[in-house]
């Protein structure tokens, strides 16, 4: 990810504020991509299962956009605990423990017999997932905090949407093969072992430790060295998440009336994975040449027109267009991602992440049972060009992002 506009104009962190490197900065790097990869697949397999448990459990679409505000909603809540809780423990015991519960919260979900016991099982596997965004972003910034930061995370920005890819593949296919409840079993023995792994690799490189006893932080509060700046962040990502999600939500419904089937769902979503997992990397580069504003205008003008075609077009045109549409939707989230660690001192960065997630994972749990009333009152295809519609709200955002990015810092 190139760095955003005038980025530059924010005071740098004071010596006293930086934390020492990582002596292994590459292998913190790559067990935090892993982490993200596990808890973003398990996130996005229940695109995979949600129409699956419609017709199990006789669902309406606002207990399906239920279904998905419960676990986004429970990560969201728990982002600013653990980046709070992290400060006193370390990052590595939450970490472990976080994705062992999502793990076991998958397990349990596999056994479950109606809509209320799926939706407490997966409150607690949301709860678990919530630890990772702020935790491994804080590895990763502390690793490279004299490297080449932006580049780091930008790499661990693409890792989730590999698990993106992958898992939703793997689970749509083995639902298709064995049913749902043992592809659900499946996977939640992964995160058990993802869980025990994170523990054991990160005690070896002897990093995410808790703070020495009687360290005093460089700053009070959040952290945060340029609120408008922040503020405007926090803002564009929380429409651009809080109308990601219920397209995602609500796209295989599309798919399957078009004649789609369960395993094919399963593997479109994985074609609209990969095309944003290579907008991450597309967009960052863009940022660099063209600017972060007018990057992020773009990819939110190229995700309404490609939201509405979909919708509107014939089922081989459909999947032809998701690909592309995949890299205009994840593509902004990469273009702005690397902000948050330049706004915020380095000893709070856990709970600066953590309040950031909060924002955007709070919107996108909310919408999918706000757009799941619509569609039950006017549709789906309705609903999702509704959605196609607000996104572009994020443009004139953009436009004040960029008025408080060009004010000096601490203005």
């Amino acid at each position: 990810m190139g760095p955003p506009e005038a980025v530059g104009r924010v005071e740098a962190a004071p010596a006293r504020e930086r934390i020492g490197t990582t002596p292994r900065p590459r292998a913190v790097l790559l067990l935090a991509c892993c982490a993200h990869f596990v808890h973003d697949g398990f996130a996005d397999i229940l695109y995979v299962l949600l129409p699956v448990w419609a017709r199990e459990f006789n669902l309406a679409f606002v207990q399906v956009g239920a279904i998905r505000t419960v676990y986004s909603g429970a990560m969201a809540f728990f982002q600013i605990p653990a980046g709070l809780l992290a400060e006193r423990w370390g990052e590595r015991r939450l970490l472990a423990a976080g994705t062992a519960v999502t793990g076991a919260g998958f397990i349990a979900a596999g056994w479950t017999g109606g809509f209320a016991s799926l939706l407490l099982v997966l409150l607690v596997a949301g709860l678990g997932s919530g630890v990772q965004h702020p935790l491994s972003s804080t590895l990763v910034s502390t690793a490279y905090e004299t490297g080449r930061r932006r580049a780091a995370l930008g790499l661990y920005n693409f890792s989730g949407d590999l698990g993106k890819i992958a898992m939703p593949a793997a689970v749509g296919l083995a639902t298709a093969a064995i049913g749902w409840r043992a592809a659900t079993t499946a996977a939640g023995i992964v995160g058990i072992v993802a869980g025990a792994a994170i523990l054991l690799v990160l005690i070896h490189l002897s990093t995410g430790a808790r703070a020495p006893a009687g360290a005093t932080p460089s700053a009070g509060g959040w952290g945060i060295r340029d609120g408008r700046a922040f503020g405007a962040l926090a803002a564009i990502g929380m429409i651009d998440s809080g109308t990601r999600t219920p397209f995602l939500t609500f796209l295989p419904f599309v798919l399957i009336g078009k004649g789609l089937t369960t395993a094919g769902v399963g593997l479109a979503l994985g074609l609209l994975f990969a095309g944003g997992a290579v907008g991450k990397f597309v967009c960052g580069l863009a940022a660099e040449r063209i600017g972060v504003i007018r990057a992020v205008i773009l990819t939110e003008v190229a995700t309404t027109v490609g939201i509405a075609a979909v919708v509107g077009a014939p089922l081989p045109v459909a999947l032809a267009l998701l690909a592309p549409l995949g890299s205009a939707l994840n593509g902004t989230s990469s273009v702005l991602y690397g902000t948050v660690a330049d706004l915020v001192s380095a000893d709070r960065r856990s709970r600066a992440y953590g309040l950031y997630y909060t924002i955007t994972l709070g919107a996108s749990a909310l919408a999918p049972t706000l757009y799941g009333v619509i569609s039950d009152l006017a549709g789906v295809t309705p609903t999702l060009l509704l959605v196609a519609a607000l996104v572009l709200v994020t443009v004139p955002l953009a436009l004040v992002l960029r008025t408080a990015l060009a004010a000096p810092a601490g203005t």
